[in-house]
């Protein structure tokens, strides 16, 4: 069998083995297959799937992303998902990537995607909760999920479907398409083991993690991954927080400070999505919406397990020098950054209906898979990590 042909009988098989799920990716019913089974038609209406035995259209989208192209992990979020749809179209259906800055600062990818600009993006929907709150449920909630849980939130505990409501609104349609799994706490120019010791601190961080440290007294921004490292090396922040050790390394953010510290807890388990605009996504064929869900249901997979494979390695070669000190947030900071994070989620749900319609769900959910996990993950890992042979 040919390569082409095992691949898309792949993403056929695949497509009908996810159900309703990929269905919730794109926020739209499920429909059976050609091959029969039930699988999800990531959909627009108008979409129409051609005669058989007809040939697809060559189609050539841009995605604009929020990444330096030297972050591989990262910005292969993007390439994953663009190589896999050349793949399962035969070079019919090509999507080129494009890193932060070259078509439009890597801030602005759902804006551009919005009005066309670009067919699709590839981005951490945190950094427009300016436009809309409601968008750092698609990222990570300070004190939310992992990434396991995320996961499950967003294909099975109706995340997508109230994420695609809220993307209708901005004409743009996401799917999830990577994880960097639990962030590091970032780092930092001084120690800081109290609510005293972060007061006035500038600290580079986007999402409603920067809106929890501003209440604990910091002061924030949000700075694209590319500019991380001459700012915090000038002085220009205090503190920087990316994603972890292997991208921090490439970075270069050891060589600005001395202070690694540890957990995250705004990103305990971070999602990155693909961004389409509604009305390219609507002229696609049938058969290229499926390769596209799938692709991306690739890459968000992908991406979570590449970091987790490589990012020990990346920590222990930060720390081999003795120059870099690993630091642990005191309980005093995180129970006044837990007690301010719930704090503000009520007040964004009193003022955002769209926040409230997901928060809801979303907190009874979280509250549903915590005590799961402490029941059944949480026993284990208490065990097996604080005892490893």
């Amino acid at each position: 069998m040919k390569r082409r042909e095992f691949l898309r009988g792949a993403a056929a098989g695949v497509l009908g083995g996810l159900g309703m799920t990929l269905a919730a990716c794109a926020g739209a019913p499920a429909a059976p297959p050609a091959g029969g089974g039930a699988a999800a038609e990531p959909t627009a209406p108008q979409a129409q799937a051609p005669a058989q035995g007809s040939s697809l259209p060559a189609v050539e989208w841009r995605m604009g992303t929020s990444w330096p192209v030297s972050l591989d992990t990262i910005y292969g979020g993007a390439t994953v998902l663009a190589e896999r749809v050349g793949e399962l179209s035969g070079g019919m259906f090509k999507i080129t990537t494009f890193p932060a800055g070259e078509l439009f600062p890597g801030l602005e990818v759902v804006q551009n995607v919005q009005q066309g600009t670009v067919e699709s993006g590839h981005t951490a929907l945190y950094y427009y909760v300016g436009l809309n709150p409601a968008w750092a449920f698609a990222t990570s909630l300070p004190f939310g999920l992992t990434a396991q849980q995320q996961n499950a939130w967003l294909y099975h505990g109706g995340g997508n479907e109230a994420l695609n409501k809220l993307a209708n609104n901005f004409n743009v349609t996401v799917f999830p398409a990577g994880n960097t799994g639990s962030q590091m706490g970032g780092w930092w120019r001084k120690e800081v083991n109290s609510i005293a010791d972060v007061q006035g601190i500038k600290l580079r961080i986007p999402g409603l993690g920067a809106e929890v440290w501003k209440r604990l007294g910091v002061v924030t921004q949000t700075l694209p991954g590319g500019e991380i490292f001459q700012a915090l090396s000038t002085g220009a922040v205090d503190a920087a927080e990316w994603v972890g050790p292997y991208d921090d390394l490439k970075l270069g953010l050891p060589d600005a400070t001395n202070f690694y510290y540890t957990p995250g807890w705004w990103e305990p388990g971070p999602s990155l999505h693909a961004v389409v605009n509604n009305d390219a996504w609507g002229k696609l064929p049938v058969e290229y919406q499926r390769y596209f869900a799938v692709a991306a249901w690739e890459s968000n997979l992908n991406m979570l397990a590449k970091y987790d494979a490589l990012n020990q390695d990346a920590l222990s070669q930060i720390l081999s020098g003795g120059k870099i000190q690993l630091k642990v947030f005191s309980n005093e900071i995180l129970a006044a950054a837990q007690k301010a994070a719930f704090e503000l989620f009520d007040e964004n749900a009193g003022k955002s209906p769209e926040f409230k319609e997901i928060y809801g769900p979303w907190k009874e959910f979280r509250t549903k898979i915590y005590k799961w996990h402490q029941t059944n993950e949480f026993p284990f890992a208490n065990f097996a990590y604080s005892n490893a042979v």
